[in-house]
């Protein structure tokens, strides 16, 4: 089937998902453009953040590089590949170092938004054999994938494509795992926050979408930008209609039948794809257009729009509120503490975890700069730390106590259909509250710096500062995560409440659209008000254990009448300024690197730990890795190509053979009194290394201009990127599997 032609089924049910969500989503903006002008002109301050926030924080950085097998599914394959994760959180593919040096395509792009990160073959044969129910293999049939090394990195999706690769030892697994969960929690984060009027009205569209379909309670597919989403959404719906009709039709065993699903999971889901995008921009740019006059009805008729809500509202609070105390009271109330308490050990425990490495980083700097010298070291070891946040290894011990929450009995009680929502969003909460503690401290040490005069003084400013930034980290911390707490126990208990009254209150609501003037029709909704009455019901008892937990002191956090006196008045000045390039400015380099340079050094994150160049290894066939009675007639298998999973451990084990460099320590625990190290845990930059020798008799590459060209754009889609570099074949991959493969 194709989804072009307008007479497709899958085409037609898309339009028709796409039809009622777009309904939803023109009523959604008009009433999130009302409150974004009612929140400017009213304003609603909460406490002030005392750490300072970094706008830009990765800019011309790499968060991660470095060699990986992957499993190339057209030409069946195992080939050794240079992975590239740039500043925006894609993972990109190229075919070896050389290739990215050189600004060459890449062959693979990949937004991870949706995915899984599996490190076992086991868990995605799981995945695989319940995703078409019915086709399992045989005991004794060969799986439908076989891994070459016992270190597997799987990025699995429910709908679309699988990526396979693997690496040589347990600890190149523990740090890709690492990097690749840093890429899927990031890209998972895909509508911007930044949107006061768009991300509300996509998000709540989103949401009453499914409570019309009497789907309540947290979604796991809300992943990545607005098209991906809305993407997730009508896959959800298409999936089991696909799934009945086409599932019995597929033939051949098996491991053949799963794999011919996939293909065809995949091949809908990027039509879906094609179909969302092109209806959701056009429904965003209608509203984009109606959005100054609308703009202009509300500034002019605010206070007429605000009465009429709130006699609105007494209205159906009159009605609704005495079953929905009831309901909070009987259902509600008793588990209140229960996942407050639940969701507060993990949390805690993961800020505590981040101060610590913050403390800990900072204090082995100072350590070693007493042992080593002054200002020149200084300089290096803040070029590692200003980007600690977004080192995923070190960052990990932090994430890890997140993973730890579980919400035993209470998830089945509220609907909860997975906590990995949570999870996500308290990481994400943590990595933003180092940088802003890292950022704070290079900003008050840099501003200390002209002032200070031989390595004691500098030593003796550096804790000063840490004392003065831990401080700040306690308060704002406290502030992030009760905000937090309140956030989860609304999204827990709003859609069971809603469910709970749907059968005796959703009924009656059409009778209050009368009292809703018409010219105010588009900025104020009778469902959305009806929410947030029951909302009010049960706000005060979620604050009120907030408060209880703040005062009693649990787990570190500070009363709400608790206000940190600024000692930094021109702080947040000081943020404002320039961001701090510390080898620029004191390495005394006055001439920019060239582009082609700058790329090849450009500055990393995490550092490698295999240090292959740009030669591409041993290329491994696959006979037997997958279906050994899949022919091949066009593989051509060189005469010392291995035919076994264990010579092909062995062919890849020689391949590797020194090629691993000593790998930093994770993330260090805390010590009451860490001791000088000589070996602060640094992350160089790119080795410069130079190009690998072209093989005699080829002309030479010219060196391509430094472009964006081939990295994925902020917006994370990797067919942008593609059209912009090369001609791209509709499914993203060329007939000999080298083509670019691109994902949403």
């Amino acid at each position: 089937p194709c989804l072009r032609c307008p007479c497709c089924p899958l085409a037609e049910k898309t339009g028709k998902v796409l039809g009622e969500f777009c309904r939803c989503y023109r009523e959604q903006y008009g009433v999130a453009l009302f409150n974004s002008v009612r929140y400017e002109i009213e304003g609603n301050g909460g406490p002030q953040a005392q750490l300072l926030h970094r706008k830009v924080p990765l800019e011309d950085h790499v968060i991660y590089s470095g060699n990986i097998f992957q499993y190339i599914e057209e030409n069946k394959k195992w080939r050794n590949r240079f992975c590239v994760v740039p500043h925006n959180y894609g993972l990109v593919l190229y075919e070896n170092k050389l290739a990215y040096e050189r600004d060459l395509p890449p062959r693979v792009l990949v937004n991870s938004a949706g995915y899984k990160v599996l490190t076992s073959v086991e868990q995605y044969l799981e995945l695989v054999n319940s995703s078409l129910p019915g086709v399992t293999p045989k005991s004794g049939q060969s799986p439908i994938l076989k891994c070459p090394t016992d270190f597997p990195l799987i990025l699995w999706h429910p709908y679309a494509r699988h990526y396979y690769c693997c690496v040589m030892t347990g600890k190149e697994q523990e740090k890709w795992r690492a990097v690749f969960q840093d890429c899927v929690r990031h890209c998972n984060n895909g509508i911007s926050e930044d949107s006061k009027v768009e991300a509300p009205a996509f998000t709540d569209a989103i949401r009453m979408y499914r409570q019309a379909k009497e789907q309540f309670g947290t979604w796991d597919m809300l992943c990545g930008n607005e098209t991906q989403v809305l993407s997730n959404l009508v896959m959800e719906e298409l999936l089991p209609e696909l799934r009945s009709t086409i599932g019995p039709r597929l033939k051949g065993k098996a491991q053949e039948r799963q794999r011919t699903w996939i293909q065809i999971s995949d091949a809908v889901y990027r039509m879906v794809y094609e179909q969302t995008k092109a209806q959701y921009d056009a429904v965003t740019a209608k509203c984009e257009q109606e959005r100054p006059q609308m703009e202009s009805i509300i500034r002019t008729d605010m206070d007429q729009i605000i009465t009429s809500k709130e006699h609105l509202a007494s209205k159906i609070r009159a009605f609704v509120l005495p079953k929905a105390e009831v309901c909070v009271r009987n259902h509600v109330q008793p588990y209140i503490s229960s996942i407050l308490e639940a969701l507060m050990a993990p949390t805690s425990q993961g800020f505590a975890e981040v101060r610590e490495v913050f403390f800990k980083e900072v204090t082995d700097m100072n350590m070693n700069i007493v042992n080593e010298g002054g200002l020149e070291k200084l300089v290096e070891y803040m070029e590692k730390l200003s980007h600690l946040a977004f080192h995923p290894v070190k960052m990990q011990s932090c994430y890890e106590k997140m993973e730890q929450l579980k919400l035993e009995g209470l998830q089945q009680r509220f609907d909860v259909s997975s906590t990995s929502v949570f999870k996500q969003r308290a990481q994400i909460h943590m990595r933003q509250q180092m940088d802003d503690a890292v950022h704070t401290f290079e900003t008050l040490l840099h501003q200390e710096l002209g002032k200070l005069q031989g390595k004691d003084e500098l030593c003796k400013s550096i804790q000063r500062i840490l004392e003065r930034v831990l401080k700040k980290f306690d308060y704002d911390s406290s502030t992030v995560r009760k905000k937090f707490f309140r956030e989860a126990l609304l999204q827990i208990t709003i859609p069971f409440l809603l469910k709970k009254l749907a059968p005796t209150c959703k009924g009656e609501l059409a009778k209050f659209q009368e009292l809703i003037f018409e010219d105010f029709a588009n900025f104020i909704l009778v469902e959305n008000t009806y929410e947030e009455v029951v909302l009010q019901s049960v706000m005060k008892d979620i604050m009120q254990a907030v408060k209880e937990a703040a005062v009693q002191r649990k787990h570190n956090l500070y009363r709400d009448s608790m206000v940190l006196h600024n000692s930094d008045p021109n702080l947040h000045l000081l943020g404002e300024g320039i961001p701090i390039d510390w080898a620029e400015e004191y390495s005394g380099q006055q001439e920019p690197e060239p582009g082609t340079d700058r790329r090849r050094r450009a500055k990393q994150v995490v550092s490698v730990i295999q240090t292959d160049e740009g030669v591409l290894p041993y290329e491994v066939g696959t006979q037997g890795l997958l279906q050994p009675s899949s022919p091949q007639p066009d593989a051509e298998t060189p005469p010392s190509c291995p035919d076994g999973v264990e010579k092909i451990r062995e062919a890849l084990a020689e391949e590797s053979l020194g090629a691993d460099a000593p790998s930093e320590a994770s993330a260090h625990h805390a010590a009451p009194s860490p001791k000088p190290r000589a070996d602060v845990p640094s992350e160089p930059k790119v080795p410069h290394t130079a190009p690998a020798s072209p093989t005699p008799g080829a002309e030479p590459l010219p060196a391509a201009p430094h472009t964006a060209c081939h990295q994925p754009s902020d917006k994370e889609t990797g067919e942008e990127v593609a059209s912009l570099c090369s001609p791209v074949q509709p499914m993203g991959t060329t007939e000999s599997g080298e083509g670019v493969q691109t994902e949403f």
